[in-house]
Parts: structure tokens; sequence; C-alpha cells
């Protein structure tokens, strides 16, 4: 794979802020815990949901540039609006926060490389969250990362489905090997990671 800087915009980097705190503040509407403050849950969802996204994001676009491809993100505005109404009226998140466009010869192989990038970095967030949840179970920073594990393994798993524009088709069309053993991992990890941070609690 070629080294090759990555670069990006003005325009990337205000799409990227705009997204992550329009899911911060989805989320944070959505959040149940009586004991936070909305103030608090918008801190929450900036960290577990907001960085779980960036890093997704950020990880495909940053594979797509070592390939020598033109790769940025762009945010769809409507969809954001979308996601907060439905959060604030509705109570629940439909996240379509934009999409990182690639420009450049990507064949099956290496955008099964690049689609399959962000849901594993999602999982080595859930991990690192996991980590830190045991490090202080009983804490902002426990719940921080309670929602955080949650979260990730998630958007993992469903970003693994092989269906329409999700990372999980373009997974499965390159390696049904490394489908089966990402998306395994990443519901193991959902089921899991979830039931020792309850044992610990």
């Amino acid at each position: 794979m070629p080294r090759t800087k990555i670069k990006t915009s003005k325009e990337e980097i205000i799409d990227l802020i705009k997204a992550w705190i329009a899911i911060s503040i989805a989320f944070a509407f959505v959040l149940k815990d009586p004991s936070l403050s909305f103030l608090e849950s918008l801190a929450i969802s900036a960290i577990a949901v907001g960085l779980g996204f960036l890093l997704h994001e950020l990880a495909h676009k940053v594979v797509a540039q070592r390939y020598g491809c033109w790769a940025e993100f762009r945010s769809w505005d409507i969809m954001l609006v979308v996601a907060i109404a439905l959060a604030f009226f509705a109570g629940f998140v439909f996240a379509a926060p934009g999409a990182v466009f690639i420009s450049g010869f990507v064949g099956i192989s290496r955008n099964g490389r690049i689609s399959v990038a962000g849901p594993i970095t999602n999982l080595v967030l859930a991990v690192l969250f996991f980590i830190l949840f045991i490090l202080s179970p009983n804490s902002l920073l426990g719940t921080v990362s309670q929602y955080g594990m949650s979260i990730n393994t998630w958007l993992a798993v469903f970003n693994m489905l092989p269906f329409g524009p999700l990372d999980g088709k373009k997974v499965f069309a390159w390696s049904k090997t490394i489908y089966f053993a990402v998306i395994g991992i990443a519901i193991l990890m959902m089921l899991g990671l979830s039931s020792l941070a309850s044992a610990l609690v």
C-alpha cells in the first residue's frame, strides 16, 4: 500500500464538526438516565457516540487515501436536522450523518478493505472503553465508558449488515471469511462486553 500523506480540506473539517455536534445532540435527547443533566448527556454523547462516528469515518478516509484515492467526508445536512428532530420529538435516533466520498481506482478488494476499516475501528474503541470502565466503573468516566462500549459495538454490527450502502455489503463482496469473522466478533463483543460490564457494577 503506497505511503500517501493524509489530506483534508476546510469543507471536510466543517462537515465533520457539524455531523459530530448534530449526532451528539440527537443521542443526548435519547439518553434515559434521569440522574444526568442534558449537558452531561451531551458530553457523554459527544465522547461515546461522536468519537465512534468520527473515527469510523476517518478510518475509511485514511485507508482510501493510502491507496492514492481522493477521499473526504461530506455531511448530509438535511439528515442531521432529521436526526435531531426525531430524537427530540419521537425519542429515537435515525442517524445518517454523511459519508466518506471516494474518487479513484477502487476495485472489490480495495473497497472491501476501505469498508472494513470503519467497523474494526469501532471494535477497537469498544475494547478501550471497556478497559476504562474496569478502571473506574462507578463514576462519570464509567458511565461514559459503558455507553461507549455499547454504542461502538452496535455501530460495528449495524455497519456490517450486508445491505444497501452499508460497509458489510462491500466487505461481503470482497471476502466472506473476513465478513463473517468481523461480524461474528462484533456480535460476541456486543453481547459479552455488556454482560461483563453489568456484572462488574
